[in-house]
């Protein structure tokens, strides 16, 4: 489906980019995929019949969900990579499209994987519940899935995760902090906070390359501390934004897209722009996650994942000659992972 905004070349969020640091640069070794279009065929086919048989699609869809998990996990990358088209022209897409979410996601309507938008489906927010409402009843199944599954539970966290470090922050020194959210999005987490009732936010900068964001961010918080900022990646580590020194920056949704040179480069113009004692935060999904193989296909979602070793690793690169402390752990289902890099008070322990 056409694409109505364009907005990689800002972002450096190149779907090709991705797919090339899943594959590799190799010739692809196509060994199986002969057997892999058989076992796929077979899984769609089933799906169809349980959906046409009238199985709870909550269950059909999820005991989809675990066949292309395995398949992704089982299949070298260059022949997943080819039965990933197959999955989407596929006649079952006709009953998985009805779910607004997957639909949304597959048709990219604001251009690029993981929008604002989606993250509202996500959510539950008010501004999709019209959507949810008119789709079918087999749609609304479906989503009953989709929204609960270990993905979408993992972002929900991710944005209580976020809240609940800004106020942590927050109530840890004298003064107000100040905040910057890379790839922003809706900044949903913001309304979560308690800090910024209890004015201990100074600033809370919300950074995002679409243009639509940025404006549903500056109607949503208007007259409070929010600063809606329309910017890039590229924008950033070009040096085109004066946005000064911060407690706490964070880009939750973004690594997801970026290979290793452009996230270590961002990494490090995070780090130089923390104060002493700040932090910077960064959330990868995990190979863990069990409903990739969904995302890539029907969702037409595409993923870098990085493990807690992935990303300990970055952190070690962006960080040298850098006195920082470093923290990784996995979110509670372990579908998403986080790295905190906090840049040490001079003689002292890292602020906490």
């Amino acid at each position: 489906m056409a694409q109505s905004i364009f907005l990689d070349g800002e972002s450096l969020v190149l779907p090709n980019a991705i797919r090339q640091a899943a594959i590799g640069v190799e010739a692809p070794d196509l060994t199986g995929l002969s057997s892999a279009e058989a076992e796929l065929a077979l899984i769609l086919q089933l799906a169809i019949q349980q959906f046409v048989s009238g199985v709870e699609p909550s269950m059909t869809v999820a005991r989809l969900a675990r066949s292309l998990h395995d398949m992704r996990r089982a299949l070298h990358p260059a022949v997943w990579d080819e039965i990933v088209p197959m999955a989407q022209s596929h006649p079952v897409a006709e009953y998985l499209l009805q779910d607004p979410l997957t639909a949304w996601s597959f048709a990219k309507p604001r251009g690029y994987s993981g929008d604002a938008h989606l993250l509202d489906f996500i959510y539950g927010s008010p501004e999709v519940q019209a959507d949810i409402a008119s789709a079918s009843k087999l749609g609304r199944g479906i989503y009953n899935y989709t929204v609960n599954a270990s993905s979408s539970v993992a972002v929900r966290e991710r944005r209580d995760i976020l809240a609940r470090r800004v106020d942590e922050f927050a109530g840890a020194g004298a003064s107000p902090i100040d905040v910057l959210a890379i790839a922003s999005g809706h900044l949903r987490e913001a309304s979560l906070s308690k800090a910024i009732a209890a004015k201990r936010v100074a600033r809370w900068v919300a950074l995002d390359q679409d243009p639509l964001s940025v404006g549903l961010v500056a109607r949503d918080f208007t007259r409070t501390v929010v600063e809606a900022v329309n910017g890039s990646v590229k924008s950033l580590l070009a040096g085109k934004h004066a946005l000064g020194m911060f407690d706490f920056v964070y880009a939750a949704g973004l690594y997801d897209y970026l290979p290793d040179p452009v996230a270590i480069r961002l990494a490090k113009k995070c780090i130089t722009m923390l104060k002493p004692g700040g932090t910077f935060l960064f959330a990868n999904f995990s190979p863990e996650t069990d409903v990739d193989g969904y995302m890539e296909t029907f969702m037409n979602w595409r993923l870098l994942l990085r493990s807690e070793h992935d990303m300990a690793r970055l952190a070690t690169e962006c960080a040298r000659g850098v006195d920082v402390d470093v923290s990784v752990w996995s979110g509670s289902n372990r579908s998403v992972v986080y790295c905190e890099i906090t840049k040490k008070l001079e003689g002292q322990g890292p602020y906490r």
